[in-house]
């Protein structure tokens, strides 16, 4: 992902510098330039990356009501990420 390739990002910020304030006429937004926006796509990717890897590897068993579900077999993804 990089300025001009074609595809589409959306990002989010919580920051309270660019909230919407409902006390004002008016809203002023400082802006990244356009060529500056690549290392922000790079980051929100790696970040994303991250999350996933953690979400799938750090999971735990679940029981619930209806059925059960297993982790995922980390010594086994470690096994098959590191066959030829």
């Amino acid at each position: 992902m990089t300025n001009g390739s074609g595809e589409y990002i959306i990002a989010f910020s919580t920051a309270e510098s660019v909230r919407r304030r409902s006390d004002a006429d008016v809203n002023e937004v400082r802006e990244l330039a356009n060529e500056a926006i690549s290392p922000l796509f790079q980051a929100v990717a790696e970040a994303t990356e991250e999350a996933i890897y953690n979400t799938l590897l750090q999971a735990e068993d679940l029981s619930g009501h209806r059925d059960s579900v297993k982790a995922l077999p980390i010594d086994e993804v470690k096994r098959l990420l590191d066959s030829p």
